[in-house]
């Protein structure tokens, strides 16, 4: 049967920063973009019409959320992740990367160490960076197809460089791990253990697929509640990261009222009204279509894996979640510059290279699956003409 996944929709000439701004990027126009997370399909439709009743209304003044809005995110959390949110604990940002750096800010001082998991989502080492302090890196361990973390060399390092704050990516980007409660019960003492703060990037909670499961960090025990931040949005889950919203939770009063005194530091006060109905919208009634879209990723992922078995020296890491393919090249013995010029002049392909990601993806790219299946085997095809 035909899917609504399946329709192709012209995004060229919309702003997209998938689509429209390849050569801002060094990049031929006419490659296939497979690259930035966001997604090639239509929003559920229930979103699509509460933004035109609300913006019949006509009036786009200063707005904030009602209770409505927070009874919609707690039964989402409530019913499909088991975890019992409290009003109190939200504070809505424009979005995760601005939540890290508000964490960053708060919580820690320059100069201070802050550890993240490499490979992992570029804009957690910027915000580290950016805001002046000490990046340490504890790299996922590669082995028999599958990322695993190191703990031993994730205490010493918290040891060696006195760390402040952990940032865990949960999901994990690119590499598509969902982690386990014995993982993260371990990471959450060992933060325990020396006061290191845990921010958990949850974005990708809802893309998990059958045999996995996601546990949000702060639900595990009200230790670990107490000394993280957790960050979620709808906008991974229900494409629409344009619309600026996300919802991030601190139990702990004391981190809450650093963060929004951070806030208040630099300017940010009402949320985007367009971003709080198309929430709202989503946890209300996007339950099927998001069960329908996964269904969708399992049939592309598939279809990737079909294609990569066909190419001499060429791996699916096997993911658990998100909708990004993480693709090896290890085997085929070439350069992280070979692999990017091999990809871009002979397969016509925009990835991201897995170089992008840190330390552990030089022979890596990262492959966003999220499109219409015609456009996935087009791609899947002009890869293996190129690598064959």
């Amino acid at each position: 049967m035909k899917s609504q996944f399946d329709e192709y929709i012209k995004r060229r000439g919309t702003g997209s920063v998938k689509h429209d701004f390849a050569e801002s990027f060094g990049k031929d126009k006419d490659l296939i973009p497979l690259w930035i997370a966001d997604m090639d399909f239509k929003s559920p439709k229930p979103v699509i019409d509460a933004l035109i009743k609300r913006c019949e209304h006509g009036i786009f003044g200063y707005t904030d959320s009602m209770e409505e809005y927070f009874q919609a995110i707690y039964g989402w959390f409530e019913k499909y992740h088991g975890w019992k949110t409290k009003p109190e604990w939200l504070i809505k940002m424009p979005g995760v990367v601005f939540a890290l750096s508000a964490a960053i800010c708060a919580l820690t001082n320059e100069g201070d160490s802050v550890i993240i998991q490499q490979p992992v989502y570029k804009p957690f080492s910027d915000s580290i960076l950016y805001n002046r302090r000490k990046l340490v890196v504890n790299r996922l361990v590669y082995s028999n197809g599958s990322y695993k973390m190191d703990f031993d060399d994730f205490e010493l390092k918290i040891k060696q460089n006195k760390v402040k704050l952990f940032i865990l990516c949960s999901p994990h980007n690119p590499v598509g791990r969902v982690w386990s409660m014995d993982e993260l019960e371990k990471l959450g003492r060992i933060c325990i253990k020396y006061g290191v703060k845990v921010v958990s990037d949850e974005v990708h909670q809802d893309f998990v697929y059958p045999g996995s499961r996601h546990i949000v960090f702060a639900d595990i025990c009200d230790e670990f509640a107490e000394n993280c931040i957790v960050c979620t949005n709808p906008s991974k889950t229900f494409n629409i990261a344009g619309l600026q919203n996300s919802n991030i939770f601190v139990p702990d009063k004391v981190m809450r009222e650093k963060i929004k005194n951070q806030m208040c530091l630099i300017g940010y006060g009402e949320p985007n009204i367009m971003g709080m109905v198309a929430c709202q919208a989503a946890y209300t009634y996007g339950r099927p279509w998001l069960e329908e879209l996964i269904a969708y990723l399992g049939g592309n992922l598939a279809l990737v894996k079909e294609y990569a078995a066909q190419i001499d020296g060429l791996e699916v890491v096997q993911p658990q979640g998100t909708y990004v393919a993480w693709l090896d090249f290890t085997p085929k013995g070439l350069s992280a510059d070979e692999i990017d010029d091999i990809m871009v002049k002979k397969a016509g392909l925009w990835l991201d290279p897995g170089r992008k990601f840190g330390e552990g993806g030089e022979q890596f790219q990262r492959l966003n699956m999220a499109c219409p299946r015609q456009v996935l085997e087009q791609a899947m095809k002009q890869l293996k003409e190129a690598f064959c």
